[in-house]
């Protein structure tokens, strides 16, 4: 055999089955369009206007949906200072000295900071709808530059929280 026929005789079926590999590669899929896998990370201001005023600040991770979710707040060193996971069924606070589990992460929220945080609506103002959540309003005009606004004006104490997100 020749060294042109060898030649065409083993590349054709290779380029054919390079060719048919390619028209079969599976088109990849996005993580950010499966919502219970989003990830969002950057810094956190709360600030309550209770008795005496509440303020606190940290850096924070939040993974999930409303439903099943996990959020991580880290000191500026990068130490973690609480991991809140919630799940239709209940909610828990991690700290280095504790564990704690409530009944939902409203409940959760209320009890660590004073306040109800609107953590289903956070989900929705982060993905740029405005979804109402009751006593909140949320100011999403910044959100394609990273910046985050709520503030509750009812029930009293009034309170206001700032997300600046990673890019």
């Amino acid at each position: 055999m020749s060294r042109r026929a060898w030649l065409a005789r083993g590349l054709l079926p290779l380029a054919s089955l390079l060719l048919t590999a390619g028209c079969g590669t599976p088109a990849r899929q996005k993580l950010t369009t499966r919502p219970e896998l989003r990830i969002w990370s950057g810094r956190l201001g709360l600030s309550v206007a209770s008795e005496p005023p509440q303020s606190f600040s940290a850096a924070f991770e939040l993974k999930g949906n409303a439903l099943d979710g996990e959020l991580t707040l880290s000191s500026p060193l990068g130490g973690t200072i609480a991991r809140l996971r919630w799940s239709r069924e209940q909610a828990t606070l991690h700290t280095a000295q504790d564990v704690q589990d409530y009944d939902s992460i409203e409940t959760l929220t209320r009890q660590v900071v004073g306040t109800s945080l609107p953590l289903r609506a956070l989900f929705d103002w982060l993905d740029g709808i405005n979804t109402n959540a009751a006593g909140w309003r949320a100011e999403l005009s910044r959100l394609e530059q990273g910046r985050l606004v709520a503030t509750r004006t009812d029930p009293a104490p009034t309170a206001e929280l700032r997300l600046i997100l990673d890019q």
